[in-house]
């Protein structure tokens, strides 16, 4: 028997470019989205067009509530979820050797890495994300624990154990030797990846090779991943790291890759290309299960390289307000191409709602300025107003294209399965209020667009009353342990 879910609907249909995303919009004030029992989406559209045939369907009447496509995450840390907020006196370099290298040491205790993992699974419910790139532990057992609750809650999950062979002191208890590190890799695919082709149709958990960021790892260690993530690529695992998040003069991130690998570019490291003069010196991780969190500093080489190998990129905005590494540029990386979804970055960012992410992701944008030279005028304007059906893109149907997924979800076309959150105004009177007294223009394309806007800016999670994968309501876990004051 089919279950029919009446609301407020809206997705971006069909697969367009982020650009072509308002004429994709789909909107149903009065919808209607048929699942079937295996979670398959079998019908969207207008309450009063619905066919005979889902006639006799359970209904499930969310009433003044809206339907939207589940939230995807395309970047956040596990081992950093009661890191966020956590002040390092600096920016990215400092706050990791104060800040988070001790705190995700700490899953070193098993019991404290299984209540975290509960914990974020719980987090992911309540926010509403249905899929998520995820930064793993340096620990197995902590992974083991995540990926197990992952499995019986029935959320979508790609994670992969933090690899790191190089660091400071405050690191030590997270770097491993390469061999390791290659051995934490192998077991955790053959594992917890679906390896065979029938297995990942149904499957909702993956694994990804994850090395922390360059400086976390030697051209040795890159080139042992590289084997091993070329020995599984066709089987599906992902591949994600960090590429230019912090540009400080001298001694940022991407200044450092640079000088330590003696590189043309960062993203070379990634690309094979990791050897003094950008020589290669192994395999390339970039590709369409490739995802690259932040690129705020990216060279025109390497976004036309993101582009040329469907490499996405995971745009964080509210973690580089909070570590001050500067905007993504939107404009010229949608230029080039390249796939951007969203990102929370949590705990560099400190939002797990993915809407107040794109409420971010639209201040930083409209204000956006890019250096260009010196005094009087040292910025060039590049700023814009992202219409509400692009931010709906870049927090659902983007994130799917990153992830690979966008044949199974991303969107309520029939076929897709139904991965889905109930936003309802009802339970946040100052929403509801809002929305109700809010102007709506003569123009019914600027009100329809003025009305989505409000939806997403202003959303918060306590509106948030489902959280739906495949068609099956996910719950929070209850009596599951808390960590001690």
């Amino acid at each position: 028997m089919a279950t029919t879910h009446r609301g407020h609907i809206y997705h971006i249909a069909g697969a367009p470019l982020v650009t072509q995303a308002a004429e994709h919009l789909a909107v149903f004030p009065d919808g209607a989205l048929v699942v079937d029992d295996e979670g398959i989406i079998q019908w969207c559209g207008d309450w009063t067009d619905l066919p005979d045939e889902h006639a006799s369907a359970d209904v499930v009447d969310h009433h003044g509530a809206f339907i939207l496509p589940g939230f995807v995450d395309t970047h956040m840390h596990f081992p950093q979820v009661w890191c966020g907020d956590s002040y390092g006196g600096g920016q990215l370099l400092e706050w990791l050797d104060y800040c988070i290298f001790p705190s995700e040491s700490k899953l070193e205790d098993p019991e404290y890495a299984r209540i975290a993992a509960v914990e974020w699974i719980d987090r992911m419910v309540t926010a509403g994300t249905t899929n998520a790139l995820v930064f793993g532990s340096a620990f197995p057992h902590a992974q083991d624990f995540l990926f197990e609750e992952a499995r019986s809650r029935g959320i979508r999950l790609v994670s992969g154990t933090g690899i790191q062979t190089v660091g400071p002191d405050s690191a030590s208890r997270l770097i491993v030797s390469e061999t390791t590190a290659v051995e934490h890799v192998r077991n955790e695919i053959e594992k917890w990846h679906p390896l065979d082709a029938e297995t990942r149709r149904h499957s909702l958990q993956s694994v990804s090779v994850v090395p922390r960021f360059s400086l976390a790892v030697t051209p040795t260690t890159l080139a042992a991943l590289g084997e091993v993530y070329d020995h599984y690529r066709d089987a599906g695992v992902y591949f994600t790291s960090h590429l230019n998040e912090n540009a400080r003069t001298g001694t940022g991130e991407t200044d450092t890759v640079k000088a330590q690998y003696q590189v043309n570019s960062y993203l070379d490291t990634y690309d094979g290309k990791f050897l003094p003069g950008s020589q290669i010196g192994g395999k390339s991780f970039l590709g369409p299960r490739s995802v690259m969190a932040h690129a705020v500093h990216c060279l025109d080489s390497e976004l036309a390289r993101m582009a040329e190998t469907r490499t996405s990129i995971a745009h964080c905005p509210v973690s580089q307000l909070f570590l001050g590494s500067g905007t993504m540029p939107w404009k010229r990386t949608v230029a080039a191409g390249v796939n951007i979804a969203i990102g929370s970055d949590f705990g560099g960012g400190d939002e797990w709602f993915v809407p107040q992410m794109l409420n971010a992701c639209f201040k930083v944008h409209i204000s956006e300025r890019t250096p260009v030279g010196i005094d009087p005028y040292p910025t060039d304007d590049q700023s814009l107003s992202l219409h509400p059906a692009e931010l709906l893109f870049t927090g659902t149907l983007a994130g799917a294209r990153a992830l690979d997924l966008e044949d199974r979800t991303g969107n309520f076309d029939v076929g897709k399965e139904a991965d889905f959150v109930i936003l309802d105004p009802s339970h946040w009177d100052m929403y509801d209020k809002t929305l109700r007294g809010m102007h709506k223009p003569d123009d019914p394309i600027r009100a329809r667009d003025a009305y989505l806007f409000a939806v997403i800016m202003l959303a918060r999670e306590k509106a948030l009353t489902g959280t739906y994968v495949r068609g099956r309501k996910l719950e929070t876990s209850s009596g599951t342990g808390r960590l001690g004051a």
